[in-house]
């Protein structure tokens, strides 16, 4: 089995079902739960990968969680040796800082929820977005937002409200805005305080999501596949 390390920076945003999915494709997600003051470590060796997870910061709040830096670095590793990345909200966000975007707090609109997404043209040959049908939807929790891409980045998918949902770094590094890791189990976890803040209606983010659910499971898992396969050192296929 090929190890993952997997970067958790909230209680609530673990590896979900993109976690199993890896698992049941012979790669095991090591979760370092750092939000939780467990302890990252110091180099990759010997992961074959590093994904990261979403939270309640931006890529470079380390007053606030002060194992980002490590988090960066970690991840400016992966880039420089090749080992494959996976970033999910806070987690594409910091890839896209580390290799020369921009991120910007309170950017653009919100998000919440299943959310329609775009599939650009230049994803028609990428490892893991290639294929994928033209209109997905993928479960938002965002008020921060990439505002520019790094030099050199594939923009690969975009929405209504928020351009730059998944891109890839180079041929390994891939990160996402969306969550595809959740499931409509996860949306029905959340404050629905929090989201009335926000202007959003709990019970219609549930609603939609699961109406939704089916086809994205199986395009994220579809993902996941080829991510797997990645890891392992393979191409992917399916």
């Amino acid at each position: 089995m090929a190890q993952l390390l997997v970067v958790q920076n909230g209680r609530s945003g673990g590896p979900g079902r993109f976690g199993d999915w890896l698992a049941s494709e012979g790669v095991t997600p090591d979760v370092v739960r750092a939000y939780a003051g467990a302890t990252l470590p110091r180099s990759l060796e010997p992961y074959r990968g590093v994904m990261v997870l979403g939270g309640g910061y931006l890529p470079d709040d380390d007053d606030r969680a002060p194992w980002l830096p490590r988090t960066r670095a970690l991840v400016a590793e992966a880039l420089g040796r090749g080992v494959p990345v996976f970033g999910i909200c806070l987690g594409g966000q910091l890839l896209a800082q580390v290799a020369g975007g921009t991120v910007r707090g309170r950017s653009g609109t919100p998000e919440f929820g299943s959310t329609p997404l775009t599939v650009r043209a230049e994803a028609g040959t990428d490892p893991l977005f290639r294929g994928l049908p033209g209109r997905v939807t993928g479960i938002e929790h965002h008020v921060d937002a990439i505002t520019a891409l790094p030099a050199g980045a594939v923009w690969l998918m975009e929405s209504a409200h928020c351009p730059y949902q998944a891109f890839r770094v180079g041929d390994r590094a891939w990160g996402v805005q969306f969550h595809p890791e959740a499931d409509a189990e996860r949306v029905r976890s959340w404050d629905p305080e929090r989201l009335r803040a926000e202007g959003v209606d709990p019970g219609e983010l549930r609603r939609t999501a699961e109406r939704d659910e089916p086809a994205a499971t199986g395009v994220w898992h579809r993902v996941a596949r080829r991510f797997a396969a990645v890891v392992r050192g393979g191409s992917p296929t399916g």
